[in-house]
């Protein structure tokens, strides 16, 4: 479900590489509604950047960190160099994971409950993944004390048990 605000300063973000031009790059934050970013030639990497076809392509999925939101005229700057790859990772990782979890729920709800019951989930969990990993602990007691349906919670929670794998060391 996009996010309808802008993201935050500072905030890490899943983009896809739109466009390619001399002095910079067109990108689309996935998660906000495909809103459009730019990251300037001086934030693509450390060094000189002689062509930018050699760090990015088109079409290809980055991790951005946002520098700058102009709410009033839409503008979001972007770096690509202000990321370093652990946070790249854990960013990526995260938002797969949240994939996977709307993937899941879509399985067990019904289209025209799915904005519903994900919002409701969303907001008692902070993310959907972390709320099937909730159900999978606490059962279905965790979505009826969010008053989800009896039936509907029951679908949800076998989906969470064949979905789902417990966190192990």
């Amino acid at each position: 479900m996009p996010r309808e605000e802008l993201p935050e300063k500072g905030e890490l973000v899943i983009c896809t590489v739109r466009k390619l031009k001399t002095f910079g790059v067109f990108a689309s934050l996935d998660e906000y509604g495909n809103k459009e970013g730019f990251i300037h030639i001086s934030e693509v990497s450390t060094g000189w950047v002689k062509h930018l076809k050699d760090y990015v392509r088109e079409g290809q999925k980055i991790v951005c960190k946002v520098l700058a939101v102009d709410e009033r005229r839409g503008h979001i700057d972007l770096s690509l160099k202000a990321v370093k790859d652990n946070q790249k990772k854990e960013r990526i990782k995260a938002w797969k994971n949240e994939k996977k979890a709307q993937k899941w729920l879509s399985l067990a709800v019904a289209e025209s409950e799915l904005p519903e019951i994900e919002a409701k989930l969303v907001e008692a969990y902070g993310s959907l993944y972390d709320a099937f990993q909730q159900i999978l602990k606490s059962g279905r007691r965790a979505l009826t004390e969010l008053g989800i349906a009896e039936e509907l919670a029951d679908k949800i929670h076998a989906v969470a048990i064949a979905n789902v794998k417990p966190p192990q060391v």
